[in-house]
């Protein structure tokens, strides 16, 4: 575990948690952006779970003029390809795995742990999900792409080579296209993932009906016996 853990906005269940969602937001948003949607998940009283949105540190990011923001990573070039600082991003996964193995010591088994990002976050989750060394519950990606391809080939775990993938994205989304939510779809797919995708009819965000069918998946996916 690492030295200082992330600072988190969490949410408790009202009964003892049985599962996790760690939840990760975008770009110089907080871990309150996402704290509003809990109760639209509209998940089972009798599925007790703690939501953890940690708080990206804050640095300077390029493309936004070098302002201080929350960022999981610099971004350099806002072209299609993303041009950004790999180094950041890969620090930030260290610290999600932290805060994953953090709600391991706290008694959640890490397949009964979800982990999730928006847009930047998205792309630390991909990384963060697909290359822990035990199996997770599943990866939730919303309106986000893929960063690392190359390092995530060298380094997935075996672990998680069958983890559940939900990816969102919307159809108007003018900050990060759709086309690289296909791409990160297809390629997911070439590594013998199997992902769902769902597209939406919204920009850059969430629609409730999004939402709903996101609660849908989080009570499926946490209520499945796992061998």
């Amino acid at each position: 575990m690492t030295e200082q853990l992330l600072t988190c906005v969490e949410v408790e269940p009202t009964q003892p948690a049985s599962a996790s969602v760690i939840w990760l937001h975008g770009l110089g948003a907080d871990g309150h952006d996402f704290e509003a949607v809990i109760p639209a998940l509209k998940l089972p009283a009798s599925l007790p779970v703690r939501f953890v949105f940690p708080n990206a540190p804050i640095q300077p990011v390029t493309v936004n003029g070098g302002w201080e923001m929350p960022a999981w990573y610099d971004i350099l070039e806002m072209t299609l390809e993303r041009k950004i600082d790999v180094a950041g991003l890969l620090s930030s996964v260290q610290q999600i795995n932290a805060l994953i193995e953090r709600e391991i010591a706290r008694g959640i088994p890490a397949n009964k742990i979800v982990l999730a990002g928006f847009s930047q976050g998205g792309a630390v989750a991909y990384h963060t999900a697909l290359c822990f060394p035990q199996p997770l519950a599943g990866l939730l990606t919303l309106s986000t792409y893929i960063a690392t391809a190359e390092l995530i080939e060298q380094h997935r775990s075996v672990a998680n080579q069958s983890i559940p993938v939900a990816i969102h994205h919307g159809d108007a989304d003018d900050v990060v296209p759709l086309s690289l939510g296909l791409q990160a779809n297809e390629l997911l797919q070439q590594w013998q993932y199997k992902p769902q995708w769902q597209r939406w009819p919204v920009d850059h965000g969430l629609c409730l009906d999004e939402i709903e069918a996101i609660g849908v998946w989080l009570t499926t996916l946490l209520t499945t016996e796992t061998i």
